[in-house]
């Protein structure tokens, strides 16, 4: 559907947009700085800040980054907060009338920004907006998602987006305007100061993963809306730190979805939803040591073995990415 004009009540003086950056580094040396560079190269029309919050990397990318990119504001800290906690740190300080969180696995497209700013500018009632997300061959991501139910976590996603394309749209459908969608993926996003004063900054409970999911959802609590706009095209890489740590990231997004129900849903669901998962997770062992010949799905077999083991100890929290140790690599 069209966007609807901005809700008069939420008008308020049009002034030039100021923009912060803010990205969140974990051991992604030769990411972060293409990301970096790719805001240096885009983004011309609006004054801006970029930060840098640097969870206890030790690959070298404080380093580079403040070698390469001095203007830069750079937050060091001794350990992995997480990535809402390393945001708030620099939430409190930016100074833009738009914050804009970027992945250090995201790339910006020229005219990205300029057309994500200009958006907000003209739609005074929204409070979150976020572009199209492409991969490096050009093709589609998705890049919204509907709030998680039972439905969207224990039925298949992508059969769900062909059958009820208006209930779960995604990147099977083409968007050639604007519409207003539940949430967005946050590989770039581009967030109101008014509206986070007024809703708060990210839920630090949230780890890694789901933290923009109830971002969003607060937001439309408030009345905001959320708002896809495809014609800002971001390239992204997709999931940088968590590859590092494959299985503790998975953990990570198990954990995610678990405090987004309880949170939204209640501990009914919250229930059900984790038996429905254990289940899927025993049929995938089972059906994986089927092929345990081949190395493949062995490595799946493994991977699955972990999480239905971390299921059945009660899900304990000293696992997941909190405790990954990162040995440096070559990431050039």
């Amino acid at each position: 559907m069209r966007i609807p004009c901005a809700d008069p009540k939420r008008r308020h003086r049009k002034t030039k947009a100021g923009l912060s950056f803010i990205l969140v580094n974990w051991n992604t040396k030769g990411h972060i700085l293409e990301a970096l560079r790719s805001i240096e190269d885009t983004v011309h029309e609006y004054q801006h800040e970029v930060f840098v919050v640097d969870n206890g990397s030790v690959d070298g990318s404080p380093e580079a980054i403040q070698g390469a990119f001095p203007g830069v504001r750079l937050i060091r800290n001794e350990r992995n907060l997480g990535f809402a906690r390393a945001v708030n740190q620099a939430l409190d300080p930016a100074a833009g009338s738009y914050c804009v969180l970027l992945n250090s696995d995201a790339r910006l497209m020229k005219g990205a920004i300029k057309t994500l700013a200009a958006f907000m500018e003209e739609n005074l009632d929204v409070g979150i907006a976020g572009g199209g997300l492409i991969n490096e061959d050009g093709s589609r991501q998705n890049s919204i998602a509907p709030f998680p139910s039972l439905a969207t976590e224990l039925l298949n996603k992508r059969l769900l987006r062909l059958l009820f394309p208006h209930r779960y749209p995604g990147k099977e459908r083409d968007y050639p305007c604007p519409i207003d969608v539940d949430s967005l993926v946050g590989a770039c996003i581009i967030v109101r100061r008014q509206a986070i004063e007024e809703v708060g900054n990210l839920d630090e409970g949230y780890f890694f993963f789901m933290e923009e999911t109830d971002w969003c959802l607060r937001m439309k609590e408030q009345g905001w809306r959320i708002s896809f706009v495809p014609g800002a095209r971001i390239l992204h890489l997709q999931g940088a730190s968590a590859s590092m740590a494959k299985i503790e990231a998975r953990i990570e997004y198990y954990r995610s979805r678990y405090r987004f129900f309880t949170k939204w849903h209640g501990r009914g669901q919250t229930v059900v939803l984790k038996a429905g998962l254990i289940l899927r997770l025993v049929g995938e062992v089972a059906a994986n040591s089927l092929l345990l010949w081949n190395k493949r799905y062995r490595a799946r077999w493994r991977t699955y073995c972990r999480l239905l083991f971390w299921h059945l100890r009660s899900c304990p929290v000293n696992e997941g990415l909190r405790e990954v140790r990162y040995v440096a690599t070559d990431q050039r």
